[in-house]
Order: C-alpha cells, then structure tokens, then sequence
C-alpha cells in the first residue's frame, strides 16, 4: 500500500505544481490524482464527464402471459 500512497502523492504534486502551486486544495489533487491512478490500474475510465454521457437505462418491460 505504500507504493500506492507514494505513487498518488507524486501525482498530486505534479498536479499542484500544474496549477501553480496553489495552496489549500491538497484535498482536491489528492483526490483527482487518486481517480487517475486506480482508473488506470483498473483501466475503467471513471471520470464524471464520461458518465454522465452515457444513455439512460430503459425501462423493462413484462410481457403478459396470454
């Protein structure tokens, strides 16, 4: 796990350093690094924009016995 740990962090960093080394959204490149990591490992894309683009489930139907 601490491989993991070390891999997001660095991610993390590079996505600060990428917004300019802004302070006080650690949690959120934290989090943003995390998702990037684990969907690549698990090579799901699971980012909200591509679910949201997906089409609605359609309702199911029962046919009726005659």
């Amino acid at each position: 796990m601490d491989t993991l740990d070390h891999v997001i962090r660095e991610r993390a960093y590079h996505l600060w350093l990428a917004e300019g080394c802004r302070h006080g959204a650690a949690d959120a490149h934290w989090l943003t690094a995390e998702r990037e990591i684990l969907a690549s490992t698990l090579a799901v894309d699971i980012t909200p924009a591509k679910a949201a683009k997906r089409a609605p489930a359609k309702p199911r139907v029962r046919k009726r016995a005659a």
